[in-house]
């Protein structure tokens, strides 16, 4: 199976969505959760999103590890074949 540029390049953007969709939807969860517990208590602090989002984010990332190095293997397998 022969992959012209545009296909290569159309696979690698979707693969890039599909492998971070995960970790962005756990982001915007947790900054959503959190934005309401300051609406609630009325605590306007900027900065009290970051270190749950990021601690958040990083777990994912660090449990679904296992399931991105496989798909990017998987993708580059199929690159490098292609030729």
């Amino acid at each position: 199976m022969e992959l012209d540029s545009l296909d290569l390049v159309r696979d690698a953007l979707m693969l890039t969505l599909v492998l971070s969709a995960p970790i962005l939807i756990v982001g915007l969860l947790v900054g959503l959760v959190i934005s309401v517990l300051q609406a609630i208590t009325q605590i306007q602090d900027q900065t009290l999103t970051f270190v749950p989002k990021i601690a958040a984010m990083l777990i994912v990332a660090v449990a679904l590890l296992g399931w991105l190095s496989v798909r990017l293997v998987e993708f580059s397998v199929a690159v490098f074949s292609s030729h």
